[in-house]
């Protein structure tokens, strides 16, 4: 098990309400933007604030030491990934809601305020983000996403809807009993998908999961991880972020999907990941692409097919929501086709 220091804040809240738990890795640039948002927040109660640097090999600790002793800190031997990250900042929140906010985000000023006024309104307990904005432009990117039926995130834009289907963990704010009931993220998810896969949980056990109508966070998309970016008139993207992406989203759909309508949509997703898989190793002349990513997303429902049925049979026993409801925040048009038709096949770096 990879060692991990723990460096305590100078002085802590006595009573939290909130932990704002912040996984790093290398770029003191862009946590500070993040920390100094979170510092400037405009809020009547007590906040904390936990980071977990994955092992950075920068000066990031040694910034974060001396800039911000405020902030409790945690620093890994070895880099553990984002699920690791949030889940051992979580087991020392203190808060009553946990935010888990990226790096490369930025708050709004009255964003703390906002989600707490929103959670105090949910019942049952749930899931909420802010609406994100590009940070360089300042456009909208989404208002949390909708789903299609093969779990690929679609942007709402629509300000008047609240329900959505997933948050992206780059701003996730659920109750901290919610989360320590759902066990928080699954570590083999490694990073890509962790969110998509606490959001369907909620919602499969009747909680909300929605974005507030005011405020806000800007975010680096991409920056983080790499990909799951436009530039210039193609989506890049990178090989590690689409092998994992398209593994957990298969997983999720297995996991998460009710009743017995999980074989024929997975069924379909399978057909239509290998001719995805063809027809973008053709295209790029690289059997490498359908080898590392889309055989690997197959592949690994046989060989983790215990662990994923012992998955399903724990989230599907939580289920106190019916099939049509799990469903109302789906959209039925597949996301990748007008992606595929407005950009293009997507550009992947090594």
């Amino acid at each position: 098990m990879a060692v991990v220091e723990h460096y305590p804040a100078l002085s802590r809240p006595e009573a939290p309400l909130v932990s704002v738990c912040i996984a790093h890795y290398k770029g003191p640039e862009l946590i500070a933007a993040c920390l100094d948002s979170v510092l400037a927040q405009d809020c009547a109660f007590d906040v904390e604030i936990i980071v977990h640097d994955d092992a950075s090999p920068d000066d990031s600790v040694a910034f974060l030491r001396k800039r911000y002793p405020q902030v409790e800190l945690l620093v890994s031997e070895e880099n553990a990934g984002f699920c690791v990250a949030n889940n051992r900042m979580v087991a020392r929140a203190r808060g009553k809601y946990l935010l888990l906010l990226n790096n490369d985000a930025a708050l709004f000023t009255d964003a703390l305020t906002t989600l707490a006024t929103a959670a105090a309104q949910q019942d049952p307990p749930g899931v909420l983000t802010l609406p994100q904005y590009d940070w360089e432009s300042g456009e909208l990117v989404d208002r949390g996403c909708l789903l299609d039926p093969f779990y690929n995130p679609v942007p709402n834009l629509d300000p008047e809807r609240r329900d959505v289907a997933m948050v992206i963990g780059a701003c996730l704010w659920i109750e901290r009993e919610l989360w320590e009931r759902l066990g928080g993220f699954p570590e083999w998810f490694e990073s890509i998908g962790e969110d998509l896969y606490l959001c369907c949980a909620v919602r499969l056990g009747g909680g909300p999961v929605e974005v507030t109508c005011e405020s806000g966070y800007r975010h680096r998309q991409g920056h983080s991880f790499g990909g799951n970016r436009v530039i210039g008139s193609k989506v890049s993207s990178s090989y590690r972020r689409r092998r994992l992406s398209e593994r957990n989203k298969t997983h999720v759909l297995f996991i998460m999907t009710p009743s017995l309508l999980m074989w024929p949509i997975l069924a379909t997703h399978i057909l239509l990941l290998l001719v995805e898989g063809f027809l973008l190793s053709l295209t790029r002349t690289d059997s490498r692409v359908f080898r590392e990513i889309y055989a690997n997303a197959l592949t690994s429902l046989w060989h983790n097919k215990k662990m994923l049925k012992d998955s399903r049979n724990f989230t599907q026993g939580m289920n106190s929501t019916t099939t049509s409801q799990y469903f109302q925040a789906f959209t039925f048009a597949p996301r990748k086709m007008a992606m595929l038709w407005q950009y293009g096949w997507p550009s992947l770096e090594k």
